[in-house]
């Protein structure tokens, strides 16, 4: 059974940095596009990014351009959120995805980690 465990969040200030880690266990990490996803309150779920499973070809939603950079560690089973220069508004629950059976569309979710950005 394939289960992911996000980790890493936390309350930080405007212009901060924090890394999210989403680690993989119980299947073949490194066959599956890992994506990352968040959702705010009062929101729709919105995608923050994705990689495939070379590591190559990363996709960015266009929100986060140019802030957040995902890469994996196929090694450590781990994918990573570095996320640059914080905005309140990236304020969310963020969530890890794997298994895309879809546009956006993904099999299996993790449970999420809380994201604060305070002014």
């Amino acid at each position: 059974q394939v289960q992911l465990v996000e980790s890493g969040g936390g309350l930080v200030q405007a212009g901060d940095s924090l890394r999210l880690s989403c680690t993989f266990s119980g299947g073949t990490f490194s066959i599956y596009t890992i994506a990352w996803f968040r959702r705010a309150p009062g929101k729709e779920r919105e995608f923050v990014a994705s990689i495939e499973k070379t590591g190559n070809g990363p996709t960015y939603g266009d929100s986060v351009k140019g802030r957040f950079t995902i890469s994996r560690d196929n090694a450590k089973n781990t994918v990573y959120l570095q996320m640059n220069n914080l905005k309140p508004e990236d304020t969310a629950v963020y969530y890890c995805a794997a298994d895309r059976t879809g546009w956006r569309q993904y099999r299996y979710w993790g449970q999420g980690t809380q994201v604060t950005v305070s002014l």
